[in-house]
């Protein structure tokens, strides 16, 4: 039976990202383990006074091709690869004067960072590492007797482990270590690839892979019967996954998901444009609004659901002031999301412990092109990002009607609400705001009169006279196959409707657009959200 218990007398050290390096050396040096490092790693040790033998004293072979070649060679492998309980193995390495490797720490050269960066093809291509990843597969393969250190996050824990056991590791770290070490050749290797597919213009690749670093393990999921954890990876944008948490407690699986959905909606409007405010419920706006400052914004957002909005999300396009965020407390929310937060708003905040307050820096760009994963039994959904947007330029009015300038700003509004509606989905809106949202429902006319009820309880809450949707205009996030969805609209008391067109019955809506004095206009593009 192998032990448990592996002492560690040498250690090759070859990283990317030198910081920590000096110290986790010192660390191992006074625990008398042997260093051996190659090219820049090596400069930085003997500048930290550090003895240390160069690979190609190993190797008895040079660096060469600046630095390709230095680690592909059996003095290496074969110190790492070797079963230090095989007499076979034992013998090989004592024949050809390999010695042993205890301990391997490699990060990889900075392929991610060079893409992120923006690095042309022949930058990318160069940066991507091939002896760091075969020496991290091979040690990892052995972890009975070698440990394997990929993260600078690790260096810590190791000198934790060795100190424990007196300069021996025991199986049960190793293997973490390898699992670890696994997961990161992975996940290089799905950014190579996905980056290479790009470059040569593989919009549907053979295989794809997806990757992601563990950033928050989760009380638990949905309910509270399901495990979960958050991961982040992919393209940096703005958002849940980049905030900076100000206070409040930590982060469930459902205020992240909801969260995201209240900022990726909040970010369709500019905020060079003006303030806007999003409150969400169950990954569904509840109330959207623009105004003429942000306190306005969330006062007519909060407005169009008061109920709903109770424990919502609330996202802002803008920093968030003081005079919004007294208005904020005066209610429970679960989180509050913003590019940023004034100090004066930040200490009124602070009265409500429990409220989750991130800032994200700035706003993700809605039109920039991404990948959406699904998964489904046995197998994945993979999707562009709905990064379609409309201008006042892509309408096309198909009624007897024109729309007013008023109610082409409110239409353009409604749509962009719409494209972040549960399908099918129906917005009302007025001024800038919403006055009736319906969601997630199988029929589009309950969908309509769901959001006119919506309207009803907004003027019962608000003392109005009239229902809110009364001279409003409404946004349907697909096309009415009949004319009945089109009447709840006219009952409700809309004025203008925005949809994609492209039913086999267009003409038959058109003319019943026309009979009730409604104008309309077609976008030509659908935002089912599924």
């Amino acid at each position: 039976m192998r032990p448990d218990l592996v002492p560690v007398r040498r250690a090759l050290l070859s990283v990317s990202d030198k910081s920590g390096l000096v110290d986790l050396a010192k660390a191992l040096t006074a625990m008398g383990v042997e260093l051996v490092s190659t090219g820049g790693s090596a400069k930085v040790l003997r500048d930290a006074g550090l003895a240390v033998r160069d690979v190609a004293e190993l190797t008895d072979f040079p660096e060469m091709m600046d630095g390709r070649v230095k680690t592909l060679h059996p003095a290496v492998h074969g110190g790492l690869l070797a079963l230090r309980d095989n007499a076979e193995h034992v013998a090989a390495m004592e024949a050809h004067g390999i010695g042993g490797i205890d301990l391997l720490v490699v990060n990889l050269y900075p392929f991610e960072e060079t893409v992120a960066g923006g690095g042309d093809y022949a930058a990318c291509v160069e940066n991507i590492d091939i002896g760091g990843p075969a020496m991290i597969r091979a040690a990892a393969k052995n972890h009975d007797f070698v440990n394997v250190v990929v993260d600078t996050g690790d260096y810590a824990p190791l000198l934790e482990e060795l100190k424990a056991g007196g300069g021996a590791t025991r199986r049960v770290f190793r293997q973490a270590l390898a699992a670890t070490a696994y997961a990161r050749t992975a996940a290089y290797d799905a950014a190579v690839s996905s980056w290479m597919a790009a470059a040569i213009g593989q919009e549907k690749p053979k295989r794809r892979t997806v990757a992601g670093t563990l950033a928050q393990t989760l009380r638990y999921g949905e309910n509270p019967h399901q495990s979960a954890a958050f991961y982040t990876g992919g393209t940096a944008r703005p958002g849940v996954a980049t905030a900076r948490q100000l206070q409040g407690k930590e982060l469930s699986y459902n205020n992240i998901n909801d969260t995201d959905a209240a900022f990726e909606m909040v970010a369709e409007f500019d905020a060079d444009l003006g303030p806007a405010c999003a409150i969400i419920k169950h990954a569904n706006p509840c109330g959207v609004a623009t105004g003429a400052s942000l306190a306005a914004a969330y006062q007519a957002a909060f407005d169009c659901d008061r109920t709903s909005a109770f424990g919502g999300i609330i996202a802002l396009n803008q920093a968030l002031d003081a005079e919004t965020a007294t208005e904020i407390v005066k209610i429970f929310s679960e989180v509050v999301i913003a590019p940023d937060v004034s100090e004066e708003a930040a200490q009124i905040l602070a009265a409500k412990k429990n409220v989750r307050v991130l800032v994200t820096g700035g706003l993700p760009d809605v039109s920039a092109p991404g990948l959406q994963w699904r998964q489904v039994a046995g197998g994945y959904l993979v999707q562009d990002r709905d990064a379609g947007r409309i201008g006042m330029e892509d309408l096309r009015t198909v009624t007897k009607r024109q729309p007013t300038p008023a109610e082409l700003s409110d239409l353009i509004f409604a749509w962009r609400v719409a494209k972040h509606v549960k399908s099918n989905a129906i917005v009302y809106a007025r001024d800038g705001a919403t006055v009736g949202i319906g969601a997630g429902q199988m029929s589009r006319v309950d969908s309509a009169r769901i959001a006119a009820r919506k309207g009803q309880d907004m003027a019962d809450v608000l003392g109005l006279a009239t229902p809110p949707t009364e001279g409003a205009v409404l946004a349907s996030d697909a096309f009415f196959p009949f004319a009945d969805g089109l009447m709840a609209a006219v009952e409700a008391g809309a004025k203008a409707v925005i949809q994609p067109g492209g039913s086999m019955r267009d003409d038959e809506v058109i003319a019943a657009a026309d009979d009730a004095g409604l104008a309309m206009v077609f976008t030509g593009m659908r935002h089912f959200r599924h």
